[in-house]
């Protein structure tokens, strides 16, 4: 069984796959130290339970061929059934995208693709090495406070910048509107890519999005 908060089909807002239409998965739990800027708060606490052949059957009965596993942080379910349900959606021919944190280990041979968040809390990184090794893509929440921090990351770990994306920090459409322009100018510089957060341009605080 596992701690399911939300799932509902909408477009990627986010990262790599921006604008592609999916299915979301968002499983309840997280792992502290939490984000002050989180624009889910709402899937910190625990949610209902589900079986993975009960969202096997939501998967297909939304006619999605794109699944977006989310949270709160998935991995820490990974032995409670995200496992089985990562090889169920393979075999179906399934494309998978997991966002995470990395505060959990990136599980070896997780057949989804990783689309790792490092978050930067209380003056240092709250990530796990393997999770980095492991992920596709890397989405950093930026601002002007934390670029250097983010470059330093980058540097520290040998990224390929390509595999760099940016997001203006902002739980509101004024917010992110307001910290573009410097991002933006930043990724110019470094040659990272901007991803902005379509699901807040669109709908700003409104959830299930």
């Amino acid at each position: 069984m596992l701690n399911l908060h939300e799932m509902f089909a909408s477009l990627q807002g986010e990262g790599p796959h921006t604008g592609r239409p999916a299915f979301f998965i968002r499983l309840a739990g997280c792992v502290a130290p939490l984000c002050p800027w989180c624009d889910t708060k709402g899937a910190w606490d625990d949610g209902i339970e589900v079986s993975v052949a009960g969202l096997l059957d939501a998967v297909k009965d939304s006619g999605h061929r794109f699944v977006v596993i989310t949270g709160g942080e998935p991995l820490r379910q990974w032995d409670a059934g995200l496992c089985e349900l990562d090889i169920a959606l393979a075999e179906m021919g399934i494309a998978v995208q997991y966002e995470t944190s990395g505060k959990v280990p990136v599980p070896e041979g997780i057949r989804g693709e990783v689309i790792l968040s490092p978050k930067y809390l209380d003056g240092s990184w709250h990530v796990d090495p393997k999770s980095v090794a492991r992920a596709g893509h890397l989405k950093f929440v930026a601002s002007e406070e934390t670029l250097p921090v983010i470059d330093a990351f980058v540097v520290d770990h040998a990224l390929d910048k390509e595999r760099v994306w940016l997001m203006p920090l902002g739980m509101t459409r004024d917010d992110q509107i307001e910290n573009m322009p410097v991002v933006w100018d930043h990724c110019v510089k470094m040659g990272y890519r901007m991803a902005s957060r379509l699901h807040i341009l669109a709908f700003d605080t409104k959830k299930g999005i």
